[in-house]
């Protein structure tokens, strides 16, 4: 598999703390990678050392194949987008001036394309408006605006729908759905919002204290977080046996409670169990989220 961005046990420490510990991450070419942690975990951490914002204390990271260490490692920064914490604006400006100052920083040779950028993020006809008279989504938009001058094709995006309002996160959303569809290009999102995230990205890694603890695509998430009923009885083992003679998928998970993963027909079951002498305390359906697969790697109950 081909990777933009890997990392091989980064470490960050300010003084006494330790906000990266031997952290290990790949984010394919092409993906819309999910970066989930709770606060303090080092996402934004990590996110500042990829932009060359800050230095790692130890350990390695290759950016289009070329390390950290590497003179080249600026020119493989230039593909890089980045929004980080907050997006950097002038309120003072309109969005086409914002747009010819990020162009101007780049040292680029005109404003060549500024317009279609305006247009693709729906800011096309602000005009002579400011933009400290823009909604909080119009100003996250822009700020991937100013992030995709220079034509990047790895766009790294911290918390881009914190604060908005519903109108404002599904047009961010359809925003990087169409940026990666349609030009290709390589996302990493860290956010708290886990069911928006869970509606665009395509891979994911869960970071806790610094560390990476899983890596997992779309497909392998939506497997582990399948549908299922959750059946608690007086003994599993009659339950797998009558599951097993009829070629149910399930899963025993204690003496007394077993998760099925199909349709069933409960009173036939019902019936089944009680030849047996087998009760059922309770049959309830679980569908577990992107939030409950986290907590069941990092254990607690509190995202923040």
């Amino acid at each position: 598999m081909d990777y933009v961005l890997t990392t091989n046990c980064l470490d960050k420490r300010y003084r006494n703390f330790q906000a990266l510990n031997g952290l290990t991450m790949h984010i394919p070419k092409g993906a819309i990678y999910g970066f989930v942690g709770k606060n303090g975990a080092g996402k934004t951490t990590l996110l500042r050392l990829v932009c060359g914002l800050q230095e790692p204390t130890s350990g390695s990271f290759t950016l289009y194949g070329i390390r950290n260490d590497e003179r080249d490692i600026v020119k493989a920064r230039r593909r890089i987008g980045a929004v980080v914490e907050t997006p950097s604006i002038y309120p003072d400006m309109t969005a086409e001036d914002n747009l010819k100052q990020q162009y101007l920083v780049l040292g680029l040779p005109s404003f060549e394309g500024l317009r279609d950028i305006l247009k693709l993020v729906g800011l096309g006809e602000t005009g002579k408006k400011k933009v400290k008279n823009f909604s909080l989504g119009m100003r996250q938009r822009l700020g991937i605006a100013i992030a995709l001058v220079g034509d990047p094709d790895f766009l790294i995006l911290d918390e881009p729908v914190n604060g908005l309002d519903p109108q404002g996160i599904v047009e961010v959303r359809e925003l990087i759905l169409r940026l990666n569809r349609e030009r290709q290009i390589t996302v990493l999102i860290s956010s708290h919002i886990l069911d928006e995230l869970a509606k665009i990205a395509t891979y994911y890694g869960f970071i806790d204290s610094g560390r990476i603890l899983k890596e997992v695509s779309k497909a392998e998430l939506e497997a582990a977080c399948r549908k299922c009923i959750h059946v608690e009885v007086t003994d599993t083992k009659v339950l797998a046996h009558i599951l097993h003679t009829a070629n149910v998928d399930h899963k025993i998970l204690s003496a007394t409670s077993a998760e099925i993963y199909a349709k069933v027909n409960i009173s036939k079951l019902a019936a089944e169990l009680a030849k047996e002498n087998c009760e059922i305390f309770s049959m309830q359906e679980k569908d577990e989220d992107l939030e409950s697969y986290f907590f069941s790697l990092v254990g607690g109950s509190s995202y923040e």
